[in-house]
């Protein structure tokens, strides 16, 4: 019985260990070793003061999360940059009373992603999400930070996806 384990451990092992570049998170970083995410700065109608910074961290800590890359000021061999576009909220539902029940907060970011070892993979795309929220309640402090954390969630996994994973 010792045996059998011993040989399933081992099988285990070399299966794992067998595919050198093979990742959990799916992402395919090739030859690259470092990457640079520049500062994503506000363009968008409404400024929200302090969306770029966390958006731009945001971003920086993913990729440094899901990859063995490492992170530079310049020079990097993908590079990441671009701006916020849009950051604006609308009524999504109504009452019968022809008041909004609920608001949609949406943020859109513009990104040009640059691979240096790679130039057809190079691209330029927007990427956007919502977060939904009762009328009522103000879209500030606690409401404002779980907003922006969702958004930010899934905008930086989408631009994970779309440039690291070929999704």
């Amino acid at each position: 019985m010792n045996k059998i384990g011993f040989i399933l451990s081992c099988i285990l092992l070399f299966s794992f260990q067998s595919c050198g570049i093979y990742s959990f998170t799916g992402a395919d970083t090739g030859a690259a070793s470092t990457f640079q995410v520049n500062y994503f700065q506000n363009n968008a109608d409404i400024v929200e003061p302090g969306i770029d910074r966390a958006f731009t961290i945001q971003l920086q800590d993913l990729i440094q999360g899901q990859t063995n890359l490492t992170l530079t000021n310049d020079g990097g061999d993908l590079i990441y940059e671009g701006e916020i576009i849009d950051y604006y909220v609308a009524p999504i539902t109504a009452t019968a009373q022809n008041t909004a029940a609920q608001n949609r907060l949406t943020i859109a970011v513009n990104l040009r992603y640059y691979n240096t070892l790679q130039p057809e993979k190079d691209l330029e795309r927007q990427f956007s999400f919502y977060y939904d929220y009762d009328a009522n309640a103000q879209l500030t402090g606690p409401t404002l930070d779980t907003a922006l954390e969702e958004i930010f969630s899934r905008i930086t996994q989408d631009i994970f996806n779309a440039t690291l994973t070929n999704w």
